[in-house]
């Protein structure tokens, strides 16, 4: 009995200790690409050594563990749904025992924790820390700078706190609510990222479909689309000769710095990226004209037709079954049953579907008014907007897997502290979060695929002028004719 004792505490401890490595493994990786990530935007900076140089450098170690931490909760799904798959096709591989359900639990329950860390005291630790100076009549250095970035996280945390606890008591005021108002770690914490769910799945339901409608546009810009009808010689020849005339007004300006040099400078620089743009269309191959456009525009939309007929579909489950309601599971079932109908094909399909509603929802996140400030600069990119572009991409990978169980995209379970949320099991929240975003999402590809037309209309009914348009267009240049003339459109 003591040898079989000592095995089972064998085999626990180098289970566990393998578990810690892999998860340590995983979250190297995910630093490094995060690394090259920031390092790629950040503004770049001098090498003094100087006060500056040291609080910019730790924030930015901040914000690389937080987005790598980003990294982890969107393959959280993919990653737990190839494993089940994995283990039910090959059960008994002896190469791929450490795949269990320990791991996965493991992995969940750590991305939570992080999650709750990066949000909560690494993200506003940076920023207060960024932007102390140290207290006034303090010796400036940064041990000054530090204090006063703990004293201010501290007055933020019993803000955080004293909202949550007036909130919590006006929602439930009975006798056993009003007793877990004084219980931190089991009522708050839990509480708190509930509600910070809820606003991320908001905040997903509000960027998705405007990203799904505006991967059209995007794709659209970087490949070459089809010619037809057109004559790129004689487009290429004219938007050549305004270039040189532009040029030659430029070279016979009197003053550089006047303003109609300047709007020439802009102009021309209009006119360059044109050409650029019409040259690559020529040097294209015909099979990348012809043939990969409209391939991804036919894979995106049957992307986003997939998704929405999922979602629909969900809403017929929730109104039939009160068990499609996204519950969270207790069991480490890893590897028992399938999950998907179709086997390993539904399995993938449902992990491109769930990467790209995250691509699509940074997109769309980047392409609504009020966060355009937030857009990332290649090498000109402050501290300040870095941590706000982390705390984003934060909140929403981390609603990456409760909106993908939500919406009905995979019938995986959430395992960990993901499936604790309040609002999961509250069939009006989750019906009404269906159904909008079913809505809006039809809405938005509708307009978007019918503004090409209205726009064609309206140019045609000579109502353009009026600006009767919903979709801002650039004004064309001027293009000259063949003679050399300007023409004007």
């Amino acid at each position: 009995m003591e040898e079989d004792d000592v095995t089972i505490r064998e085999q626990n401890f180098h289970s566990q200790v393998r578990e810690y490595i892999i998860c340590f493994l995983l979250f190297a990786v995910l630093y490094i690409v995060s690394y090259c990530i920031i390092t790629r935007y950040k503004r770049k900076t001098d090498d003094h050594e100087d006060e500056d140089a040291v609080v910019n450098r730790i924030s930015m170690y901040l914000c690389t563990f937080t987005l790598a931490v980003s990294g982890g909760a969107v393959l959280l799904l993919p990653f737990s749904i190839i494993s089940n798959e994995i283990l039910l096709s090959l059960p008994k591989n002896y190469y791929i025992q450490w795949l269990n359900g320990s791991l996965i639990h493991g992995l969940w329950n750590l991305v939570s924790l992080f999650s709750n860390l990066c949000l909560f005291i690494l993200m506003p630790f940076a920023y207060f820390f960024l932007e102390s100076e140290g207290f006034a009549g303090s010796k400036k250095g940064l041990k000054a700078r530090i204090l006063e970035t703990f004293v201010m996280l501290f007055l933020l945390a019993l803000l955080i706190l004293g909202i949550v606890w007036v909130a919590s008591a006006l929602v439930d005021n009975d006798a056993a609510s009003m007793e877990s108002l004084y219980d931190l770690w089991e009522f708050y914490l839990p509480y708190l990222y509930s509600c910070i769910s809820l606003m991320g799945g908001l905040l997903l339901l509000m960027c998705t479909p405007v990203g799904l409608s505006r991967m059209f546009t995007v794709m659209g810009q970087l490949l070459v689309k089809p010619t037809i009808l057109e004559d790129l010689d004689e487009q290429l020849y004219c938007i050549q000769l305004q270039e040189e005339a532009l040029q030659h007004k430029l070279n016979g300006s009197v003053s550089l710095f006047s303003v109609s040099s300047q709007s020439l400078h802009k102009e021309l620089q209009n006119v360059r990226s044109q050409r650029r743009k019409l040259e690559r269309r020529k040097k294209a191959s015909v099979w990348e004209k012809n043939l990969l456009y409209p391939i991804v525009m036919l894979i995106l939309l049957a992307g986003t037709a997939v998704s929405v007929f999922l979602v629909a579909l969900n809403i017929l489950y929730l109104l039939v079954d009160e068990t499609a309601l996204p519950k969270g599971s207790t069991d480490p079932e890893i590897g028992n049953a399938s999950l998907s109908a179709f086997g390993v094909v539904q399995a993938v399909v449902e992990i491109i579907l769930m990467i790209y509603l995250m691509v699509s929802s940074v997109l769309g996140f980047y392409s609504l008014r009020i966060f355009q400030g937030l857009t990332p600069r290649k090498d000109d990119t402050t501290m300040t907007t870095i941590i706000g572009c982390c705390v984003s991409i934060l909140v929403l990978s981390s609603a990456l897997p409760v909106m993908s169980r939500t919406l009905g995209i995979t019938r995986f379970d959430l395992l960990g502290d993901f499936g604790r949320f309040n609002w999961l099991g509250n069939f009006y929240i989750v019906f009404s979060y269906n159904l909008l975003f079913a809505v809006v999402t039809t809405v938005c590809l509708i307009t978007k695929f019918t503004s090409a037309i209205r726009e064609e209309l309206l140019r045609a009914l000579g109502l353009d002028k009026l600006n009767l348009s919903t979709s801002p267009t650039e004004p064309e240049p001027n293009k000259l004719s063949a003679n050399g003339h300007q023409k004007t459109l």
